[in-house]
């Protein structure tokens, strides 16, 4: 391997990105081998604190991939294909975040295989673990493609070959575990709010990581491109915001439906802490943006900007307030996440951010550098885009 042929600038923000990462792994050591009740303040009351608000939001904001997947690649809706890599290395960097954290969060980390040899299948959390891992590897797969245009090119007509096939796998596992994530909360009846707790909880959580999977695209999109001075596929991004409204109209109409059934429409309006959280997560996450995706603002980069950004807050929003807001009249005080907490959570986002940037300087994430010819392989040497920051 021609090590000329591989990139990775040193930069002032990389270095202090490194050293957060040095800082995260000693005290990863540390949570390791002290336990949770050494290194967070976690408790029985608390069990659950920032850790998993980190995972479940990120997994949903990670639903880029799969939405992006079921799109371009089985569907075949062709103007989103300019976009599809993108979207498959959000997911990637998301998940990788994802499972460090779990091996952090759970008490005994060193049994975190044990699901594999040990079927607990009328769990959803087993559900959850099964599926997220073999989304993981439809997901290394999915990037063997983009391998392969650069090292082991005699392996490209195999990968290929079975692209296809991965595809629909990794377009359909995450609507298992996307859906069994609000599924957990189903075991809450007496401690999660009314206006929160449905059976539809399932379904919500899934509906609204397709939709902010199809933001998190556009709004990656325009910042990377901002950086690297790049114009964008505006007709694809438009494509995106529109589909991800559709969407959105539906879980607006299905979430006003489930409170006006279960008679918890009273508790929007009823002045409480829940109440203005929920109205400021619809409103933020799902009103503006549909009102924005419909009216001229989305034709224009600060229209689309507004529209993604609108729709990640409203997302995390609502994980928020199902995890916390939801839980706290319940629960009560007792938590808050300790600088060993926030110290690995911020050094694990470093690690994401560094790969992200290996990975763009290096492989034709943004462009393809190759086309597939079933012949000969990958042919034809293209431009290679990287990001400087």
């Amino acid at each position: 391997m021609n090590t000329k042929n591989w990139s990775f600038k040193i930069t002032p923000v990389r270095i202090f990105l490194f050293a957060l990462v040095g800082m995260a792994a000693l005290l990863g050591v540390y949570r390791l081998f002290t336990g949770l009740g050494g290194s967070t303040n976690l408790n029985d009351q608390w069990p659950w604190g920032l850790w998993i608000v980190l995972d479940l939001t990120v997994v949903a904001l990670a639903g880029a991939g799969y939405s992006l997947t079921l799109l371009s690649h089985v569907l075949h809706i062709k103007k989103f294909k300019s976009v599809a890599r993108r979207a498959l290395l959000i997911s990637l960097m998301g998940y990788i975040f994802v499972l460090l954290t779990l091996i952090l969060e759970i008490g005994r980390w060193d049994n975190f295989w044990r699901p594999i040899v040990s079927w607990g299948y009328h769990s959803p959390m087993f559900e959850v673990y099964m599926c997220i891992l073999a989304y993981m590897a439809m997901m290394l797969l999915e990037f063997t493609e983009i391998l392969t245009e650069k090292i082991g090119k005699r392996w490209a007509k195999l990968v290929h070959a079975i692209l296809p096939v991965v595809f629909i796998f990794a377009a359909l596992l995450p609507f298992g575990h996307q859906a069994s994530l609000g599924a957990i909360y189903l075991i809450f009846p007496d401690k999660l709010h009314p206006i929160w707790f449905t059976p539809m909880l399932p379904w919500l959580f899934l509906i609204s990581s397709f939709f902010v999977g199809l933001a998190v695209v556009v709004f990656e999109t325009l910042f990377s491109s901002k950086l690297r001075n790049q114009e964008v596929d505006m007709e694809a991004l438009k494509g995106l915001a529109k589909v991800s409204a559709c969407i959105m109209i539906g879980y607006l109409v299905l979430k006003i439906g489930d409170l006006i059934s279960k008679g918890a429409f009273s508790h929007v309006f009823s002045g409480t802490v829940e109440g203005n959280m929920f109205l400021l997560e619809m409103i933020i996450g799902v009103v503006l943006p549909i009102i924005i995706a419909f009216s001229p603002m989305i034709t224009k980069k600060s229209g689309l900007a507004l529209f993604s950004g609108c729709a990640i807050i409203g997302v995390v929003l609502n994980r928020f307030n199902v995890i916390i807001v939801g839980m706290y009249d319940a629960l009560g005080p007792g938590y808050v996440p300790s600088w060993i907490e926030w110290g690995i959570s911020i050094g694990l986002m470093a690690v994401v951010i560094l790969m992200y940037t290996f990975i763009v300087e290096n492989f034709a994430i943004f462009s393809p550098v190759e086309k597939f010819d079933e012949e000969k392989g990958y042919v034809g040497v293209g431009r290679k885009h990287g990001v400087s920051y």
